[in-house]
This record gives structure tokens, C-alpha cells and sequence, in this order.
């Protein structure tokens, strides 16, 4: 067995499925330290971000997650939030949801850190409920912390954003009420910019039988970037 095919076993799409063919700046509105001085560059934005308490979530987390791999990137994945080991790595999807972004990445093969870039809607941690689940981030708090994410966009300039899960489609789809399976399958824009929906990693390892779903989104985002390359 190669190593492809292991991928795909552990993604639980193999055999490999069929993919379907589909039909193929503006300036930040900021808050804050940003709306009063917009944030040009790299150093300035990771230290405002690092230094950060516009809303109440960086109360109750460890650090800031920035975001991390290619700051050139072509392809840009997006998330909701940190999680429990983001919040102590400082680092994005290093838990179990990453593992199996890092495994869906290898299936068309990507890896992280190479023309791959890596962040999340919000930067700090979620509170978690009574029962330990991880709580989404409230309107209020991702309106807070938007900004920065559309900063790192204008600063990469991918050529595409992959919007892993709910919370990040609506996020950057503004305007666009639909669930996120109905906004799968399709092209999106974000300000010029052409955007698939999936599902969120940590959504795939409660619901594995979506991964054959997920599979087509990322062989639809194949399809874009070598048909853009051609």
C-alpha cells in the first residue's frame, strides 16, 4: 500500500471517489487600535493580535492563536476558534482536528506549512459548557476579532480560501443566510477571491461518514487550482 492510499484509508475514502465537475481589496473595516491605525504589515499585526483584549474571550484563554505556514500561500484554510491544545501550543488545528487536516491535505497533496496558510475566525479560545463541550464564538466576539483575519487575507492574497465549517463561511460570506450543505458543492467570492465551504475537521471525527463529502470539496478545490494554473 502507498501512501496515498494509506491517507485515504485513514480518511475513510478509499477507494478514491469520483470527482464531480462543477462549473467553475477592499479595505478592512477595523475596530479598536486597528480602525484608529491600520496595520500594514506582518510584525505590526501578529504583535496587536498577541497583545489583544477587545473582547472578553482573551480572559479566559492561555494566548492568542495567530495562525501559522506559508505567509505567501496560494491556499488558505480557514477555521472557527482554538481549542484546548491550540490554546497551550499557540498554534492552530494541533489536536485531533488537525491531525485529520493534516491528512486531508496530504490527500491532494498539500502540507502544512508549505503554500498552505492555517488560522482561524477568532483568535482566542472559546469557553467551554457544563459539560466540556467547546462553546462556538458569540456574533459579538467574531465581529471583534474579523478584522485581523481580513488583514492576514490581504496580506496573503491566496488564491484560494477553504472555509472549514459554519461559523467560518458566515464569517466571511457575509449577507448569506444558508446551511453550510448548501453552500457546498459551489464557488463562493470573497471580495475577489474565490472561497469553498466544507466541513470542519472536528466535525468530521463526530460525523465520519460526512469525510466522503469533504472529499469532494477538496477534489472540487483541486479541480479550481489546476484549472487556474492551466
Amino acid at each position: 500500500m502507498d501512501r496515498q492510499e494509506a491517507i485515504l484509508r485513514e480518511l475513510n475514502l478509499y477507494p478514491q471517489w469520483v470527482r464531480r465537475d462543477v462549473p467553475a481589496r477592499e479595505a478592512v473595516t477595523t475596530v479598536g487600535a486597528i480602525h484608529e491605525s491600520p496595520l500594514r504589515n506582518w510584525p505590526e499585526l501578529k504583535e496587536t493580535v498577541r497583545g489583544c483584549t477587545a473582547c472578553r474571550l482573551r480572559a479566559g484563554c492561555t494566548q492568542t492563536v495567530f495562525g501559522v505556514g506559508d505567509e505567501q500561500a496560494d491556499w488558505l484554510f480557514v477555521g472557527e476558534g482554538p481549542g484546548a491544545d491550540e490554546d497551550v501550543k499557540g498554534e492552530p488545528f494541533v489536536g485531533e482536528a488537525g491531525k485529520l487536516l493534516d491528512n486531508m491535505l496530504l490527500a491532494i497533496k498539500l502540507k502544512r506549512g508549505k503554500n498552505v496558510y492555517i488560522t482561524n475566525v477568532v483568535k482566542c479560545r472559546p469557553p467551554v459548557d457544563g459539560s466540556g463541550k467547546q462553546l462556538p464564538p458569540k456574533p459579538d466576539e467574531i465581529a471583534t476579532c474579523l478584522p485581523y483575519l481580513q488583514r492576514q487575507i490581504e496580506l496573503i492574497q491566496p488564491k484560494l480560501i477553504v472555509a472549514l465549517g459554519k461559523v467560518a463561511s458566515d464569517a466571511l460570506l457575509t449577507g448569506k443566510e444558508a446551511t453550510l450543505a448548501s453552500l457546498r458543492g459551489t464557488l463562493h467570492d470573497y471580495h475577489g477571491i474565490p472561497l469553498i465551504v466544507t466541513y470542519h475537521p472536528a466535525y468530521l471525527l463526530r460525523s465520519p461518514s460526512e469525510k466522503a463529502r469533504a472529499w469532494q470539496d477538496l477534489c472540487l478545490a483541486v479541480k479550481f487550482m489546476a484549472d487556474k494554473s492551466a
